[in-house]
């Protein structure tokens, strides 16, 4: 089998793919939504999609970790991380602190992942969809998303 690795610094394989890496996590993330024939309404809607997509893809990573599938695992963990990624990339600086809260918020979930992937920590795979749900939560209640 081969060897599986975890987080973004492992995904890129060269100095061009560096130079990449943004453009490259930022596509990932839009064009999971794109392939699977997702309409995008609004940007508000992209970001409430994209942390139901964090949500979803680690169930799945966490399904593969208790199965003991290491591909499985890294495989959706890396995906969360793909879209956490972007929600760095997307985010407003100019718009007030909210932006640089959830820029460090996303970077520590980032860490989360890249332990739980690395040593099969479901509690820091818990601790990250704590997170989100709050987050979605609140995402939807500022936009007054009916549940």
């Amino acid at each position: 089998m081969a060897k599986v690795r975890c987080g973004l610094g492992d995904i890129m394989s060269s100095k061009e793919d560096e130079k990449k890496g943004s453009k490259m996590y930022g596509n990932l993330a839009y064009n999971t939504y794109a392939s699977n024939n997702a309409t995008i309404e609004s940007p508000t809607k992209l970001v409430e999609m994209m942390y139901e997509g964090v949500l979803r893809f680690n169930a799945q990573a966490k399904k593969a970790m208790l199965e003991k599938n290491n591909e499985k695992k890294v495989y959706w963990i890396n995906r969360s991380i793909a879209i956490i990624s972007e929600l760095i990339g997307t985010l407003n600086f100019d718009g007030g602190r909210i932006a640089h809260y959830l820029h460090g918020l996303y970077n520590y979930e980032l860490q989360l992942l890249n332990k739980a992937c690395h040593t099969n920590d479901e509690a820091s795979l818990n601790e990250v969809n704590n997170v989100f749900r709050e987050l979605l939560e609140a995402w939807r209640d500022s936009i007054n998303v009916d549940r």
